[in-house]
């Protein structure tokens, strides 16, 4: 999953070096955070976070059959 992310999130992104995916999981649910660098953060959210929501979709569907729950965030 962590792959998926990379390779999406690098492919939007002028500055692809800069691209880091975190995971952290709890009891519950695994959370991957998306790292850019700060000029890259609106390529990545999109407009009205278009972008951000089908990024999330596509790993949500990725990841059904997954025991846990799944989310991505993005920070700066």
């Amino acid at each position: 999953m962590k792959d998926l992310i990379t390779v999406l999130a690098k492919a939007l992104v002028d500055h692809p070096e800069d691209v880091i995916v975190n995971v952290v999981d709890e009891k519950d649910e695994t959370i991957y955070r998306l790292a850019v660098h700060p000029s890259d953060v609106g390529k990545v959210i999109g407009k009205q976070g278009r972008i951000a929501k089908a990024l999330r979709t596509v790993v949500t569907s990725a990841a059904v059959k997954e025991p846990k729950r799944v989310s991505v965030e993005i920070v700066s």
